[in-house]
């Protein structure tokens, strides 16, 4: 079974226990995914599978869509409702005030790695540290918002205020970590209630399938073709096909950067890259031997 899987993550699940299901449900070990989403977070996760599990950093686009309910008021350890509460302080805004806030994050910048993370430091990682009470600081990352609009009129309540955000980030953008920081520049404290990953590169939420339609075979894998429709095709044949399942390098024989190779039955070989030199290289194997 070879392919590209892409799931509608339900709420209280590990990114490793929709792994874990799958594999199970599909009868394989060969299943991996492409961004990792927290347990409180629901939405799109893609699976590869089989020989796909080849391309996977391909699958990892540069920009994701998120929608997050926001509360302000008070901060967790984890910068999420299900942490301890570190902070507090009783915000006030108005909406104008809010939209301008958002607007200002628009750009690239520098963002701090929340605490609990995977991020290593040091040969550990961050929630390691965290867990055992140990001090250390985290790293900044450069990340960029696309987009950071308010989707809903803020609900004002005793000693918080509620509204959910819609945002395109780039990859490596902690929701948590950018909520937090909205917060900090309201002059208050923000937490993370809700996460919903709408969309990841091409991969949409409303093209997704939840794990009772994957026990009723109810899905269809993607090939590894259709899974990555923005890089050309090249069909190949005879001494160039041979050279290609041999990983070799040959003479440049097409023009983009980067090609997906099929044979003549269209059965997906290889990926092929240009390189200086009117070459052209191996960047990864894709046909299996049959007995593997």
């Amino acid at each position: 079974m070879n392919g590209v899987l892409v799931i509608n993550k339900p709420k209280d699940y590990t990114s490793r226990d929709i792994v874990n299901i799958v594999g199970k449900e599909l009868g394989t070990s060969k299943v991996g995914h492409t961004g990792t989403l927290d347990p409180l977070a629901t939405g799109v996760l893609v699976l590869p599978i089989g020989r796909a599990l080849k391309i996977s950093e391909l699958l990892t686009s540069e920009k994701k869509e998120y929608i997050a309910r926001v509360v302000l008021g008070y901060e967790t350890d984890t910068l999420d409702v299900t942490g301890n509460i570190t902070k507090t302080k009783k915000p006030t805004l108005t909406v104008d005030t809010l939209k301008e806030v958002l607007g200002s994050f628009i750009g690239k910048s520098m963002q701090e790695v929340p605490m609990y993370s995977a991020v290593k430091v040091k040969g550990k990682k961050l929630y390691e540290y965290a867990r055992n009470d140990i001090k250390v600081t985290p790293p900044f990352k450069e990340i960029e918002i696309y987009s950071l609009e308010l989707l809903d009129n803020p609900i004002v309540k005793k000693e918080t205020i509620e509204f959910t955000i819609k945002c395109q980030v780039s990859k490596g953008t902690y929701i948590r970590s950018l909520i937090r920081d909205i917060g900090y520049k309201l002059g208050t404290y923000g937490t993370m209630k809700e996460l919903t990953r709408t969309k990841q590169g091409l991969f949409k939420i409303e093209d997704s399938y939840t794990i009772d339609d994957i026990k009723k075979g109810n899905y269809k894998l993607l090939s590894i073709r259709e899974a990555l429709p923005n890089i050309k095709v090249t069909k190949v044949e005879d001494k160039l096909l041979k050279k290609i399942k041999n990983g070799m390098k040959v003479d440049k024989f097409f023009n983009e950067d980067i090609s997906l190779i099929v044979d003549s039955n269209n059965k997906e070989i290889a990926i092929y890259q240009n390189i200086n030199g009117n070459k052209s290289k191996l960047y990864k194997m894709i046909e299996v031997d049959n007995n593997e």
